[in-house]
């Protein structure tokens, strides 16, 4: 190399620090978001620096740091690190009030900045379900409202039927920086929703670990309804046999009343009432008869009827042995018939045609209508004479 490119090669590098030194010497910073009551730290970055002091400034332009000196007065905000390349400032329990643009400066000829935007998340309420009436009443109509406060950006409000999402109606307000949100819900109440559990749950980035909802269950009050199953299809002698009434309505219709033919049924040995059940441990003919249960409660009344019918085993089965040989009788009876009236039908049919070709046989000749009835006539005397010959 000679002294040329020595030189050439020398200033090249000397130009590359220099401006190197000047690229890296601007400040570093990225916009932070945190939720309100946590902890914001805002960091800023030099890649080369000549020992040039750092700063952060709130929204306000007052001085949080200058370096390692701290000069706001403020217990929250806190040194996390400090050097020429880079300062990190804490500020703890952040409230909407120190939400804004943080500015980080470095006091070079001329002061470099940097901006970051510090975000605070309103983080909202628990939210409370109102409009609840305990007890509902079957057919009545109600409205949930489910309201939270506090939250920033706009919380959203979802409604669940037990695990099913339902869709509610969503009015925002705001109320200064933060907005309070109110959802309803529509019900017409039926006996369906009784028991069923109502809740409104808040979405919110704010709350991606710990979701806030609020829940309630429905109590709905309707009239009985009742039916009765039996244990048995065929009820027959000497086998045990339940009736089970089952009575469903809200107040719990207790305890049914149970009557035979109009008389009320209570312990008689073989048959005895066993809460809301009917049972009976042998039964015989004695038994049949209509047997009711009824149950109430203070909006009104139901009843069930179940007719009951103790075959004889023994007689069952000759029964299902004569209704057979009957139907079979009655079959083979029909198919006869049938055929009878299909030959029947046939013999009239070709006797009325040899009848009609008979009588048409004078007039094949004749030379006039009068000419053909004589015909016809001779050949019916004709008949009548080879009848009475024949005889």
């Amino acid at each position: 190399m000679n002294l040329n490119s020595h030189v050439i090669f020398t200033l090249y590098t000397i130009y590359g620090i220099l401006l190197k030194g000047v690229s890296g010497q601007y400040p570093l910073v990225q916009n932070v978001t945190v939720t309100g009551g946590g902890t914001a730290n805002m960091t800023c970055r030099v890649e080369y620096n000549d020992n040039t002091s750092l700063q952060w400034s709130n929204p306000a332009q007052q001085t949080l740091f200058f370096g390692d000196k701290k000069a706001l007065r403020d217990n929250r905000i806190e040194l996390v690190r400090a050097s020429f390349s880079e300062l990190t400032i804490s500020i703890n329990n952040v409230t909407l009030s120190d939400e804004g643009m943080y500015t980080c400066s470095l006091f070079t000829m001329p002061v470099r900045m940097a901006r970051a935007y510090l975000t605070v998340l309103g983080v909202p309420e628990k939210p409370e379900i109102d409009g609840l009436t305990k007890p509902a009443m079957e057919g009545d109509h109600i409205t949930l409202t489910c309201m939270t406060h506090g939250s920033k950006p706009a919380a959203d409000l979802r409604w669940f039927r037990n695990e099913k999402e339902v869709k509610g109606a969503k009015e925002v307000n705001a109320s200064g920086k933060t907005f309070t949100v109110r959802s309803s819900l529509q019900l017409h109440v039926d006996r369906n929703d009784d028991g069923v559990a109502y809740t409104c749950k808040v979405d919110h980035e704010a709350l991606a670990q710990a979701p806030q909802q609020d829940t309630k269950v429905l109590e709905v009050h309707y009239a009985p309804h009742v039916k009765i199953v039996p244990s048995v299809e065929v009820p027959q002698e000497g086998q045990y046999l339940k009736l089970e009434c089952l009575s469903r309505g809200n107040p719990s219709p207790d305890p049914v009343m149970w009557t035979k033919d109009g008389v009320e049924l209570s312990d008689l040995g073989r048959v005895a009432v066993e809460g809301r059940d009917l049972t009976f441990t042998l039964l015989n003919k004695t038994d049949n008869g209509t047997y009711r249960c009824e149950a109430s409660n203070y909006l009104g009344t139901s009843s069930a009827e179940y007719v009951l019918y103790v075959y004889d085993p023994n007689a069952l089965g000759h029964h299902g042995t004569d209704h057979a040989l009957i139907g079979g009788v009655v079959a083979v009876v029909v198919f006869v018939t049938l055929c009878l009236i299909i030959v029947l039908g046939r013999y009239l049919a070709r006797h009325k045609g040899t009848y009609l070709t008979n009588e048409a046989k004078g007039a094949d000749d004749a030379p006039d209508a009068d000419t053909a009835i004589i015909n016809a006539e001779g050949n019916h005397a004709h008949a009548e004479e080879k009848k009475e010959y024949f005889i």
